[in-house]
């Protein structure tokens, strides 16, 4: 009898490891369960639509290796299925001598993790490639590139509908019960017995994991990324991709300049705790969700080692001016009037009870069961890898 396989959540990473199972095990019965009306409607979509090539993560790390398997992978899938993207390559750009030595610390790293075609640049040369971008060295990375996510997780449907798999949207997962040797999915639309189990919940990934009886060791903490619009006529002042050297003091890569393959160009994200899972307003107020960021202790041993770098984040969540100030580090004419109103984003970010931020995907395996339980970005990127990477683990047992 072929093997039931049912894959919970519908986001790219979802949607491309039941595609990457379908391919390994082309007689196996494969079901996506996706809670909202269509696939891909929160981090797969709230996202700055990069494919990043792995140029900061560790060395040797499944994060590493994947992103740089996964953004060749991501190019050939969007060229073959005629899914918008362009590998227009960015620019990281040092403005102060301190981050000199960071900048080349990230070449040595994108080197070391088979990046091709890295070049340090000085200034003449990176305003060759931005003509607007201030800086007195910068790496250019020509893998790097931008793609319409959403119509990749409309392309991955047709594949695995193609191939004889199932998505079902609309189906909220309440519950996942042993079932003789293998599991019952309970959802709001029903239930499906099956012999194996992949959850690939994004932002609710530990609540999922949960479900099976899993001890919650790291928890989801939803911090949100703001952006702003460049005004239409400004928009010239980034040509590409404008990224910052990240700050040691704060884990995450500071606001930086990006074209949109549906045209425009962004500035962002900041990164301020939400307070809700899928909360992309300040408004947006989830009682559970907050409740459960509160009372995890992870969450304030974050905030006291990283106490300047958040209260920073929040107050430049509130000033326009601010925001401002900080893109002004990378392109000195960008003015506040040249910022319009733009979209939001919520990472999918594990946080031990350290307070440390979880360094890498993370995949748990257990009995009949496979769990995404932290992908954050380049999580989008990666998906196909990261995919492969669930099939192969569960293929190898099946």
């Amino acid at each position: 009898m072929s093997q039931r396989i049912v894959v919970v959540g519908g986001g790219i990473v979802g949607l491309a490891s039941a595609f990457r199972l379908l391919e390994r095990a082309p007689e196996a019965r494969v079901t996506v369960l996706e809670k909202e009306p269509s696939v891909g409607k929160h981090q797969s979509s709230h996202n700055s639509g990069v494919m990043h090539c792995g140029l900061y993560y560790k060395p040797g790390s499944r994060r590493a290796k994947l992103a740089v398997k996964g953004v060749r992978q991501m190019a050939e899938f969007c060229q073959s299925h005629s899914v918008p993207h362009e590998v227009c390559g960015k620019v990281v750009v040092a403005t102060a001598e301190e981050e000199i030595p960071r900048l080349h610390t990230l070449f040595e790293r994108g080197n070391t993790n088979g990046l091709r075609g890295l070049r340090l640049l000085t200034p003449e040369q990176l305003r060759e490639i931005e003509p607007h971008a201030a800086g007195i060295a910068a790496i250019h990375v020509p893998e790097e590139g931008i793609a319409d996510y959403p119509r990749v997780c409309e392309a991955l449907v047709g594949e695995i509908v193609a191939r004889g798999g199932e998505v079902v949207t609309g189906a909220l997962v309440t519950a996942i019960r042993r079932d003789g040797a293998g599991w019952r999915v309970i959802h709001t639309g029903g239930d499906h017995a099956c012999d194996w189990v992949v959850t690939c919940g994004g932002l609710h990934s530990d609540r999922l994991a949960a479900l099976t009886g899993r001890p919650r060791r790291t928890r989801i903490v939803p911090f949100r990324g703001e952006y702003y619009l460049i005004r239409p006529e400004r928009q010239f002042l980034a040509r590409n991709l404008i990224y910052p050297v990240p700050d040691p003091a704060f884990p995450f890569l500071g606001v930086h300049f990006t074209r949109m393959i549906r045209g425009g160009v962004e500035a962002g994200p900041n990164a301020v705790l939400a307070l809700a899972r899928e909360g992309y307003t300040k408004s947006n107020i989830n009682v559970s969700d907050l409740l459960d960021a509160l009372t995890f202790s992870g969450l304030w041993r974050f905030l006291r080692r990283y106490p300047r770098a958040c209260w920073q984040e929040l107050r430049r969540s509130f000033s326009k001016e601010l925001f401002c100030r900080s893109l002004q580090r990378l392109v000195p004419e960008i003015r506040i009037e040249d910022l319009l109103p733009g979209g939001s984003g919520v990472r999918a970010q594990a946080m031990t009870p350290e307070g440390s931020l979880v360094d890498d995907f993370d995949l748990i395996e257990g009995e009949r069961e496979i769990h995404v339980v932290n992908a954050p970005s380049p999580a989008a990127t990666a998906s196909l890898a990261i995919g492969e990477e669930v099939a192969g683990m569960l293929v190898a047992r099946m």
